[in-house]
């Protein structure tokens, strides 16, 4: 097998375009900034800061931004414009969504801001849903359903599906309007939002179908549940929450204190505070849509706005194998060879499904990147790497397969690897060590340079493993790398040998 066939519409390094970019978003909570760096297809984060103006606040009160938020929200503006500046942002996008689009002095606030230098989009509520939309297909570019994104000041859906986003809408239903409509029950509450979808013609067509789940307060949701579930890897994005799950979130979020639902880890106050709302919300929605499923999407608005300005040809690109490679790249002791190791292991994992290929990819593409660590913590610090990476485009399962190749890859024992319980089925995770002791083996026959891959090959042949050195490469035989090649044919259940061609 060719590794061509995983490429999955990536360019080659040299087509990835590198720079600095930055998102400052206006939202009816809170005012924040996120710099991006790295290839345009998944930049990864460099800063990340926000601050609860909450100009959402005054609107129910007088349809207006309350004069002392709207003063934390510009001196947070100013400060984020002068730091943009001199972080040398090439590409500086500045939206504002909800709460300055229904102030009666949302005119006012964009004014005040343009003194600090920066010009200011006012999003509609479709464009809003659009670029949630879109930043659901950046992360996760199979996704069929509904992105639902909600903010403070209002909810968004959009139609995504065939990386496409569809039909659109917004609804004024942030979580700082949910406690007013909620004051007259739950049953009174869905009948209301029933009514306001209808008359918008939502959900349509569009029942029985997966909910993407935008936005901080789902996100805080998500944490609740992987603190009620004792779940052993805590990761939100791409976290799924089946129907089932409502139940016990609604329950939770009735039965728990403020204190108790603070006091989990990463839950800000505000988030807790609007747990049970945000619970009743997501409650009424998957029984007017009958969802059957709901998959957390960290990336949102921001990363939407970002890949809209994309050409076809980056978007196409497989997020996870870009951030993979420019990570490689990153980290490498000589220049990178991930793609050649792992062509060169591929012959040991033919007819392996697509799914799992472009992970194991993905690993021979990280296959460097511990080498800096102290050499007691290198098996340690590739499974942190692949469990926890600012990744895009993996599930749950493909993270824990990641990370167990990269542990074997740099010689972890089995025994230290965490358990995950049933997040990935065994066999699997067995087949992802064997990629790692493969990789560890062409790491260890190359000392980490290219051309003896070049010279040399790897077979499974009637039950041996056969590793083939061409003339004039034979001397790369030895003890270490014998030893390697004994470990793989064990854990590929075939007997070591090796052939001096």
């Amino acid at each position: 097998m060719k590794i061509e066939t995983l490429d999955l519409g990536l360019p080659g390094t040299s087509k990835q375009t590198v720079h600095r970019s930055a998102v400052i978003d206006i939202g009816s909570n809170s005012v924040r900034i996120v710099v991006y760096e790295g290839p345009a297809r998944a930049p990864a984060v460099i800063f990340n800061e926000k601050v609860a103006a909450g100009l959402g606040r005054g609107l129910a009160i007088d349809g207006r931004i309350a004069e002392e938020d709207a003063k934390r929200g510009l001196t947070a503006l100013r400060r984020y414009a002068l730091l943009a500046r001199h972080m040398e942002v090439k590409d500086l996008q500045c939206v504002a969504t909800a709460a300055v689009r229904d102030a009666a002095n949302g005119p006012d606030f964009i004014a005040a801001a343009a003194g600090a230098g920066l010009k200011i989009r006012l999003l509609s509520g479709e464009e809003e849903a659009e670029a949630a939309g879109h930043g659901v297909l950046a992360a996760i570019p199979d996704a069929r359903g509904i992105a639902v994104d909600l903010g403070g000041g209002s909810l968004e859906l959009a139609e995504v599906a065939d990386g496409k986003v569809g039909r659109c809408a917004s609804f004024p239903l942030g979580v700082l309007r949910l406690p007013a409509l909620r004051k007259d029950g739950q049953h009174a509450f869905e009948r209301a939002i029933r009514k306001m979808l209808r008359d918008a013609g939502w959900p349509g067509g569009l029942t029985g179908l997966p909910l993407y789940l935008v936005g901080g307060s789902w996100r805080a949701l998500s944490r609740l549940d992987l603190e009620l579930t004792h779940d052993p890897l805590a990761v939100l994005d791409q976290h799924t929450l089946p129907r089932t799950a409502l139940r016990r979130l609604v329950r939770a979020t009735k039965r728990l204190s403020f204190e108790q639902l603070r006091a989990i880890p990463g839950m800000a106050s505000n988030r807790a505070a609007a747990l049970p709302d945000a619970a009743a919300l997501l409650a009424a929605l998957a029984n007017i849509i009958d969802v059957p499923e709901m998959t957390v999407s960290s990336s949102g608005l921001r990363e939407g706005l970002l890949y809209q300005a994309l050409d076809a040809e980056t978007r196409a690109q497989d997020p996870l194998i870009v951030a993979a490679e420019f990570e490689g790249r990153r980290l490498a002791r000589f220049a990178p060879h991930g793609r050649a190791i792992a062509e060169w292991i591929a012959p040991l994992f033919a007819g392996e499904a697509v799914v799992d290929s472009r992970v194991r990819l993905a690993a021979s593409l990280l296959s460097d990147v511990a080498w800096s660590a102290n050499p007691d913590f290198r098996a340690e610090r590739g499974t942190e790497i692949g469990l926890h990476g600012n990744w895009r485009g993996i599930d749950i399962p493909g993270r824990i397969l990641l990370a167990r190749a990269l542990h074997a890859g740099f010689g972890g024992a089995d025994g230290d690897f965490p358990v995950m319980g049933d997040l990935v089925d065994a066999e699997r995770l067995a087949r992802a060590r064997q990629w790692g002791l493969a990789i560890r083996l062409a790491q260890r026959l190359t000392g980490g340079v290219e051309a003896p891959l070049k010279a040399s090959g790897i077979a499974l042949v009637d039950g041996k493993l056969q590793l083939r050195l061409n003339r004039g490469w034979h001397h790369l035989a030895g003890e270490s790398v014998e030893r390697r090649l004994r470990s793989l044919a064990q854990a590929l259940d075939a007997k070591p040998e090796l052939l001096l061609l």
